[in-house]
């Protein structure tokens, strides 16, 4: 039997859960906010490439890629302190212009250019500034994002455990979702989360993945680009688009005992994930760098704190194009390839060097 979509008097669509094949018992509904379709031609925005991007196989994950450039600098942060501008530590923005601490889902998908390519994707991304410690931000070249998901009709995506040894139920990333991810701001001895690391490419770099700033130092000179790099969760409860704590909503998977990558019973959602990779040009004072959230935890190392913010915001049309092309289809689209002839038109100006590079570090009122 058939179970239509309803929507709540808060805006909150709840749609029929796929029925899972593996051994988990599952919700009935999933929660999301009521898509809100983009005020202006999407068209304008799409460009024709003509082609299809390739297939993403053998790897088993559909890839959607494209480019941010670095956004405003704030002390607001919309998803720890909502409504509350001035009372975070300081903030890179990229993605929604006009993000701010009074950002909603709605008032993300009704205003705002985006340095992520085109207002098409108004999601609100961020993470703390990089300090030099000379009274200056150091701003991102740039900042890669990497969204990656099995398609849905792996036989991994029907449900948890059973003989595919499944990961999940594969579904879309719900509207209006929003979650922290890494160190813990408001709970700092918690272990951190997604796996951030800092890392050089460039003349001179030495590989190597490292936990903080400090052990970069003689191995990232000047001129090459230090990366900081962190992975978003990927399993969600199918319940909340947000949290008290803005992370026990999302989850990520592990091997546990029974020796398989899977999502735990209690998130059995596997939503695409994303890796964010934030790029700066290392000058001469790279040991002296650090993370404004770097004083929240006593005795930290300069990027010990290193976590990211996400406020999903995407055109409801363009989003469900990707996701059903580019992830559903096992394709590798990248430069905001959508998979089906077309891309995002790179609207917002692209640059692989940062002008400015460094700006004053802003007062904090």
């Amino acid at each position: 039997m058939m179970t239509t979509a309803t929507t709540s008097s808060t805006g909150l669509v709840v749609s029929p859960s796929p029925t899972p094949t593996g051994t988990t018992t599952t919700s009935p509904t999933l929660a999301g906010m009521t898509a809100i379709s983009s005020n202006f031609d999407i068209n304008r925005e799409l460009v024709t490439v003509g082609s299809i991007p390739r297939s993403a196989s053998p790897d088993v994950v559909g890839a959607f890629r494209f480019l941010c450039m670095p956004g405003q600098i704030s002390y607001d942060d919309p998803i720890i302190y909502p409504g509350k501008p001035g009372a975070a530590h300081l903030h890179q923005f990229f993605g929604n212009t006009k993000a701010n601490a009074y950002s909603t889902y709605s008032s993300l998908r009704g205003a705002g250019d985006s340095t992520c390519m085109s207002p098409l994707n108004r999601s609100a991304y961020w993470m703390p500034a990089m300090l030099d410690g000379k009274g200056k931000v150091v701003r991102p070249d740039y900042v890669s994002i990497y969204y990656k998901r099995r398609p849905k009709s792996s036989p991994k995506c029907q449900g948890l455990g059973g003989t595919a040894q499944g990961l999940g139920i594969c579904v879309d990333t719900p509207n209006g979702i929003k979650f922290v991810f890494g160190f813990d701001p408001t709970n700092p001895q918690a272990a951190p989360t997604g796996a951030a690391y800092f890392t050089c490419s460039g003349t001179g770099a030495v590989a190597g993945k490292w936990k903080t700033i400090t052990e970069a130092v003689g191995k990232c000179p000047v001129g090459a680009r230090l990366g900081a790099v962190i992975n978003a969760p990927k399993c969600w409860d199918g319940k909340n688009l947000d949290t008290p704590n803005h992370r026990s909503h999302m989850a990520y998977v592990s091997y546990g005992s029974w020796g398989y990558e899977r999502c735990p019973t209690t998130h059995p959602y596997v939503v695409p994930t994303f890796t964010m990779g934030a790029w700066f040009t290392v000058d001469a004072n790279l040991k002296t760098w650090y993370l404004s959230s770097d004083h929240m935890l006593p005795g930290a190392l300069p990027g010990q704190t290193f976590h990211a913010d996400f406020f999903m915001a995407w055109d409801p049309t363009v989003k469900k194009i990707w996701h059903e092309n580019c992830i559903d289809k096992l394709l590798n689209c990248s430069d905001g390839e959508l998979g089906n002839g077309k891309a995002i038109h790179q609207t917002w100006p692209k640059s692989f060097n940062a002008s400015p590079r460094l700006v004053a570090v802003p007062p904090h009122a």
